[in-house]
């Protein structure tokens, strides 16, 4: 049976708690993932992941109902789709000096580096999550996703692809 250990992310990149939202999203962005592990000092605290951050994104609706504007609204509606665009340009604002514990899922669902795969797989399916910190002891030691999952189950099949049409 394939461990855990063998197809983690070791030393995984992490954020601290106090960061902004913003520093959170760089970090995504610039490494290709869609979530951080968080830490306070080292220590493991939360996770935070793209769908934390979207669900800030609660500006309300752009329009109140959908409407065919008689003449005089014509003039209305720029103006008021402006507002709602200064609102949700102050809202993103807002959002990115957000310190990461704000938005950040906890406890942490994690999982240790010696379970095997299929112990790691029914957790993120049972929880919801499509990543997992990888602990030994207290120590996070890396990050395990459903992607690394898969590619694990793969790579104990003889010929890849043999079997594919």
């Amino acid at each position: 049976m394939m461990l855990v250990k063998e197809i983690m992310t070791k030393d995984p990149i992490t954020i601290d708690m106090n960061a902004p939202v913003r520093d959170a999203a760089g970090v995504m962005k610039k490494n290709h993932i869609g979530g951080l592990p968080v830490v306070d000092g080292g220590k493991l605290v939360g996770m935070v992941t793209d769908s934390d951050i979207l669900a800030l994104l609660e500006t309300g609706r752009i329009s109140d109902d959908l409407w065919l504007p008689s003449p005089l609204e014509i003039i209305e509606v720029p103006i008021r789709e402006f507002i709602n665009w200064e609102k949700t340009k102050a809202a993103l604002s807002d959002i990115g000096d957000t310190p990461v514990s704000k938005v950040m899922s906890h406890p942490v669902v994690t999982v240790g580096e010696d379970a095997d795969i299929e112990e790691a797989a029914s957790l993120m399916l049972r929880e919801g999550i499509a990543r997992l910190p990888v602990m030994r002891g207290s120590a996070l030691v890396g990050i395990v996703t459903r992607a690394d999952i898969v590619q694990g189950v793969g790579a104990g099949s003889e010929e890849p692809g043999e079997n594919a049409r």
